[in-house]
């Protein structure tokens, strides 16, 4: 199953706006066919906070909605799928408050994103419980990676969790290739 970036449509009006984040019938004709069990919330006090690139390993592992809600991210899924065409390759996308875009972030790829105002929210659905014994994660700045992250000149903040995760190369992965290669991300229109 491919990224899906959702162009998520708002209703303006003098009070403000309305937007439909998660309609589970129209989600599925384009393939999202994930039941979300758990919402989680994130805030990020500086610009540049970087969180990921985390997974949750099977049998517990999570598909993931993605959005911002207070500020903006550069958000990344990289392709960790065994023996996937493309594993190892990545596709990111700009979600913010303003632009109500969300990211669908199928299993089987590892997921980060940085933060490009200071005080960002981010509200994520997941596929499946969070189960401590699952955690796992690639390191953000692994080389192999060579993601171009839109840091702040005085760097990224992370936790110190993150910034020991494995390298790619270090990395045997436990998730299937189920026939659908990564490809450029294209905004679909929810309606």
């Amino acid at each position: 199953m491919p990224l899906h970036l959702i162009d998520t449509r708002k209703f303006e009006d003098g009070r403000g706006w309305f937007a439909e984040t998660w309609q589970r019938d129209r989600w599925a004709a384009w393939g999202v066919t994930s039941e979300f069990v758990q919402d989680n919330h994130s805030l990020s006090r500086a610009t540049g906070t970087v969180r990921g690139l985390h997974f949750q390993t099977p049998p517990h592992a999570q598909a993931k909605l993605v959005r911002c809600v207070r500020g903006a991210i550069w958000d990344v899924a990289v392709d960790v799928r065994r023996e996937s065409p493309t594993y190892g390759r990545w596709q990111a996308a700009g979600l913010s408050a303003d632009n109500g875009r969300q990211l669908y972030i199928p299993i089987g790829f590892a997921h980060g994103f940085v933060t490009l105002e200071p005080d960002t929210e981010v509200i994520y659905k997941v596929s499946d419980f969070y189960m401590p014994e699952c955690d796992g994660g690639l390191r953000w700045n692994d080389p192999a990676l060579a993601l171009p992250w839109p840091l702040p000149a005085n760097g990224a903040t992370l936790s110190e969790k993150d910034a020991v995760l494995p390298l790619l190369a270090d990395f045997d992965s436990p998730f299937d290739y189920d026939g659908a290669p990564l490809r450029p991300l294209r905004a679909d229109a929810a309606r």
